[in-house]
């Protein structure tokens, strides 16, 4: 039985996780659960589930969820410093963060240095401070088990491949729902038409990075950090059927792929179950449906945001942390309406280029950036309304 604490419950991989507990009880058992705003969907998970502890971000809304499990025998905290320090709990095996976000690194680091898996699905740690990730990892002798489902099928390729080198990760990507359009036609798009994903049912932020490409630019530095490559040895390619996750070439030619239904309990279930697989009722690859399997180039003149992310990870240093905290400012902007989809880009671009560029960042450098980027997006987006 692998007591699990998940960050982010009430989200789209959170209640995912919480669907592969509660279809495996005897394996599993909740321990923490964290929200930031739904209190009501956290309270009726805590109910069910029986965690030890929940924790809602917003402190404001401490009282609403103490009067919810009034009658629940389940501690119940509030705010950031108690997401980041409850997952240090003893009890925990196993911390799957599904934060939005930046907001994910520091419970991170406490759960890698309280000795405890991680089952990442929070893609912005890596992205934003990879290298001290590793060296954490490293010295604390902990496994990071990738949920994401394009990083999954990337390490399901490489079980049993430990002696042999990588050529290449050919990391997949639906193309979102703007595959094929030009940068003229983007320029009017709304948000609504960027939330109607083709594929997956994500969260709304993850939904929009999708849409922008920005995602798989994120998803390419994860994967630099997870499986040791370089920036040369990852290639992007659209396959707007989602049912090859990814794959790797080997030094020999030879490519591994893993395949499944776009359903992200697959992912997760592997996650929780390495190094078993154990049986789910989650639909079968019916190839008689998806019969017809496409890949192509990414468009990055038009999507801009992938070039930027490969330009931050090219440079490295504290480069994808600011590309990160300028990318959340304009996507909440973006998301209310008060910033075009391809000035998105801009103001990202900007930023990058006005931020001070650190080569060997601490963690109080990436704090600092991360602060510093979203000022700056902020200032270059409001004078950029300004002109409008």
């Amino acid at each position: 039985m692998k007591n699990i604490a998940i960050l982010g419950s009430t989200g789209s991989i959170g209640t995912q996780t919480l669907q592969v507990i509660d279809a495996n009880p005897e394996r599993f058992n909740v321990e923490v659960l964290t929200a930031n705003n739904q209190v009501e969907l956290l309270a009726q998970q805590a109910r069910k589930f029986k965690p030890n502890m929940v924790v809602i971000g917003n402190e404001s809304k401490y009282s609403e969820l103490t009067e919810l499990l009034k009658d629940e025998d389940i501690k119940v905290y509030a705010g950031s410093e108690a997401i980041a320090q409850v997952v240090q709990t003893s009890t925990i095996d196993v911390v799957v963060t599904a934060m939005v976000g930046y907001s994910g690194l520091l419970p991170t680091i406490n759960a890698i240095k309280a000795g405890k898996t991680i089952a990442l699905a929070n893609k912005e740690t890596l992205v934003v401070a990879g290298d001290l990730i590793n060296r954490l990892v490293e010295e604390y002798k902990v496994a990071i088990l990738p949920v994401d489902s394009e990083h999954s099928a990337i390490f399901q390729c490489l079980v049993g491949e430990h002696n042999n080198p990588v050529e290449k990760i050919l990391l997949t990507a639906s193309g979102g729902p703007f595959r094929g359009r030009d940068y003229e036609y983007l320029k009017s798009v709304t948000a609504a038409q960027a939330l109607k994903h083709p594929n997956w049912n994500m969260g709304a932020k993850v939904t929009i990075d999708s849409a922008s490409m920005m995602n798989k630019g994120f998803e390419a530095i994860e994967a630099k950090w997870l499986f040791g490559v370089k920036p040369s040895q990852i290639e992007v390619l659209v396959h707007p059927q989602s049912v090859v996750h990814s794959m790797v070439q080997f030094q020999d030619g030879n490519i591994k792929a893993q395949l499944g239904v776009p359903d992200m309990r697959l992912p997760i279930q592997y996650a929780l179950t390495y190094p078993e697989r154990v049986h789910s009722e989650i639909p079968r690859l019916d190839f008689g449906i998806y019969s017809d399997l496409t890949f192509e180039k990414p468009d990055i003149t038009t999507f801009r945001n992938l070039g930027l992310a490969y330009e931050a990870m090219n440079r490295g240093g504290n480069a994808p942390c600011v590309l990160n905290a300028a990318n959340e400012i304009m996507v909440a902007a973006f998301l209310k309406d008060e910033i075009s989809f391809t000035a998105m880009s801009d103001v990202i671009e900007r930023t990058m280029e006005k931020v001070s560029y650190i080569v060997q960042p601490t963690l109080e450098d990436y704090i600092a950036s991360d602060q510093e980027g979203r000022r700056i997006a902020k200032e270059k987006f409001l004078n950029l309304k300004s002109k409008i």
